[in-house]
């Protein structure tokens, strides 16, 4: 067979083979650590009752053709009363490639399953930085991101008809 031939049945085997999503590459693009009450916050460490205020976004830019990076920010601030004891701020992102899916299948992917591999990366992160920043570990919970997309598509659902 000519390699003609094998581009066209290969291009026609694809076209075939329904969603495909493929990973590139996961990296770091950006990461925080800020502990602005150091070092007289470490004397009171045993008597802490910390608030965990804790906030995700992502985002998605085109590359090219169908590649797409995702990024997961991830935003922890620890604080006790008025007195902020640590702020962690992560980037998580990761090149994707989607084919074969149509525009209502790729907003759900981009907003459910890529921050779903994201996540335990952004964590490790997290948990590395607060442990070297001095604090007791903070292993942030396994979270829910298709619920969260359902939250956010019933918030902008309502605006968007009116809009």
């Amino acid at each position: 067979m000519a390699d003609n031939e094998l581009d066209q049945q290969g291009a026609a085997a694809e076209e075939n083979a329904g969603l495909q999503i493929h990973f590139q590459r996961f990296y770091l693009k950006d990461c925080s650590f800020e502990s602005p009450s150091t070092p007289a916050v470490f004397s009171d460490l045993n008597k802490w009752q910390p608030e965990l205020n804790l906030n995700f976004s992502t985002s998605t830019t085109l590359i090219e053709g169908d590649l797409r990076e995702v990024t997961l920010k991830v935003h922890v601030e620890v604080a006790e009363g008025d007195k902020t004891l640590y702020l962690v701020e992560v980037e998580q992102a990761g090149l994707f490639t989607f084919k074969n899916c149509d525009d209502a299948q790729l907003k759900q992917l981009l907003g459910v399953y890529c921050p779903s591999m994201l996540y335990p990366y952004a964590r490790e992160v997290v948990s590395d930085m607060v442990v070297k920043g001095g604090f007791p570990p903070l292993l942030l919970q396994p979270v829910n991101f298709d619920r969260l997309y359902k939250q956010s598509r019933e918030e902008i659902g309502p605006a968007a008809g009116s809009a």
